[in-house]
């Protein structure tokens, strides 16, 4: 699929590794989507409690969002 503009250099960098194997964008992105879902699924570790928790959260849920924006770039949508 063609991007009419550059990729982003974290979109690039996974791109470039993929490249190493065989497939096309569309299944590169399908492999970040289910990656990204098992960051979100992953049970909060017992001892995270209180003031710890909430950074342990936050830093999940944005590993989240890039692995998706990632993907949703490589597929060339906006959405």
């Amino acid at each position: 699929m063609n991007n009419p503009k550059p990729l982003s250099p974290a979109a690039q960098a996974v791109l470039d590794a993929f490249r190493k194997q065989p497939g096309d964008r569309s299944t590169l992105a399908a492999a970040l989507r289910a990656a990204a879902a098992q960051i979100a699924a992953e049970e909060v570790p017992p001892h995270l409690t209180g003031d710890v928790y909430w950074p342990w959260r936050n830093g999940r849920a944005t590993a989240e969002e890039h692995l998706l924006a990632i993907a949703t770039e490589l597929e060339g949508t906006n959405g």
